[in-house]
């Protein structure tokens, strides 16, 4: 195996993106203790944006930039967090995901400067949000409180937070942790209070199909069972074909004995119908699975409570 002598990585210049960078090149200084790896940063069309991402063509607005300096050679390695990147439609034409990291931790983190838990804010508190996601479950389990438009990195929510402009934030655990600031968590919420985003906490390793040294060079880094629920939950998101503003939430473990799991929720944007489904692979290979559940959804009326909401 040859492997390169440089490998230019490509990121989103955000604090968060840029220190999963670092956990990259860690691991490939690691793996690989001659190899050099320069950054290459890049503002996307997503991190530009502070209106509704439906504008920009949804989630693509966080990697079109990104598969672009990818594609034109100006660099070798795309990290992306797997929940960005689309999954509705295939990559770009000639590349592909080399890796899935070992997953972080999926749940969601509420902030509150005065240390409450969910349960314990009073009704009217305002939660910085702008995930469709959170909001629909927040007004199936909490509709006293009030749901406030909030997007920008996690640095820039936390500086809205501080200025007032809404009494709480609900943040993903794993960019806290990666940003150095897990101890602003007043709670961290149950997979069940909040079911998490497909493809939470995991990054991928995207590369050019035909850049075999960097694919060679950077394959090992991935884990199988981030990649088993990485798959399975991509393929739930491909069939269903969810749009930026469908609440669509879900999440495949692994368990010690190599049992797969994937449980999956379609919500209508007022949290009032939740269709649920859980199975478990068995015999079934991860898409397989994906695939199942997203046709258990179906069958219950996915396709028309998605279709019904505007976008």
């Amino acid at each position: 195996m040859s492997v390169p002598e440089l490998i230019r990585i490509v990121s989103r210049s955000s604090p968060m993106a840029l220190a999963q960078v670092e956990r990259v090149r860690t691991e490939l200084a690691a793996l690989h203790p001659g190899i050099r790896t320069e950054v290459v940063p890049v503002t996307t069309s997503g991190d530009r944006w502070m209106g509704d991402l439906a504008a920009l063509g949804g989630k693509g607005a966080f990697t079109k930039e990104v598969d672009a300096a990818l594609l034109a050679g100006e660099a070798d390695l795309a990290v992306h967090c797997v929940k960005d990147v689309p999954a509705d439609r295939p990559l770009p034409a000639g590349t592909t995901f080399a890796a899935f990291l070992k997953r972080d931790d999926i749940r969601d983190a509420l902030i509150h400067p005065g240390g409450l838990t969910l349960d314990e804010l009073p009704a009217g508190t305002r939660i910085g949000t702008s995930s469709v996601r959170r909001v629909a479950q927040l007004a199936a389990s909490h509709p006293e409180l009030e749901c406030v438009p909030m997007r920008g990195n996690a640095g820039r929510r936390l500086e809205k937070l501080a200025a007032g402009d809404a009494d709480a934030l609900l943040l993903a655990q794993s960019g806290l942790d990666r940003i150095g600031r897990p101890e602003l968590a007043s709670e961290i919420l149950s997979v069940e209070t909040m079911c998490p985003p497909i493809g939470a906490g995991i990054l991928a390793l995207q590369c050019r199909e035909g850049d075999t040294a960097t694919i060679d060079a950077v394959t090992d880094l991935g884990d199988k069972d981030a990649w088993r629920e990485a798959t399975a939950e991509r393929m739930f998101l491909h069939v269903l074909q969810g749009h930026c503003n469908s609440p669509i939430a879900g999440y495949a473990r692994s368990e010690r004995g190599g049992d797969l799991s994937l449980r999956a929720c379609v919500f209508t944007p007022d949290g009032k119908t939740v269709l649920n489904a859980h199975e478990w692979a068995g015999p079934l290979d991860p898409a397989t699975l994906g695939t199942s559940v997203a046709v258990a959804l179906l069958r219950q009326g996915a396709r028309e409570l998605i279709d019904g909401i505007a976008h």
